[in-house]
C-alpha cells in the first residue's frame, strides 16, 4: 500500500500510468467492451465501477491541455433508446480535477478503431452501457 494512492489502482496500473507519456491515451472500458479484443496492453479493473476508477486516476494524471479530444465516450448507437445517466457521474468527477475539459463523443466503430492505438484498455467491472471513456495524457507540470 501506498500513501494518496488509491486502492482502486492496482500495481500493474500504476505502473501504466506512470509509464504514459503526454499523448498516449488509455481507455476505461466497460464490462461489456471487447477488451481483449482491441487492447495492445489490457488491465483488469473486475468489480470496480468506471465512476469510482475515474476518481482514483484523475488526481494523478493530468488530461493533455492541447487537445479538446483529451475526455472521450463512446455515442449511443443509433436508433438505441437507452440513455447513459451514468455520463452526468462521469462529468462530475471529471468536473472536480479538470473544470475546463470538454467531454467529446465518438461514433461506435470510430472508437473502436482509436481503442486498438491506445497505450492500454482498462477492463473494469462497470455493468452500465455506454461507460467507455478515453483519457488522453497531459503534461505533468
Amino acid at each position: 500500500m501506498l500513501r494518496g494512492i488509491s486502492h482502486l489502482i492496482s500495481p500493474e496500473l500504476l505502473k501504466i500510468l506512470s509509464e504514459m507519456g503526454h499523448g498516449d491515451e488509455i481507455v476505461l472500458a466497460d464490462a461489456n467492451f471487447p477488451t481483449e479484443s482491441f487492447g495492445r496492453r489490457a488491465v483488469r479493473a473486475d468489480g470496480i465501477a468506471a465512476p469510482a476508477l475515474l476518481e482514483a486516476i484523475l488526481p494523478l494524471f493530468p488530461l493533455d491541455q492541447y487537445d479538446r479530444s483529451n475526455f472521450v465516450l463512446m455515442e449511443v448507437v443509433p436508433g438505441d433508446p437507452y440513455k447513459p445517466v451514468i455520463w452526468e457521474e462521469f462529468k462530475a468527477v471529471l468536473g472536480r480535477y479538470d473544470p475546463q475539459a470538454e467531454v467529446q463523443h465518438m461514433e461506435r466503430f470510430a472508437y473502436y478503431e482509436r481503442t486498438k492505438k491506445a497505450y492500454a484498455v482498462v477492463a473494469t467491472g462497470e455493468k452500465a452501457q455506454y461507460a467507455n471513456i478515453i483519457l488522453k495524457k497531459g503534461v505533468v507540470k
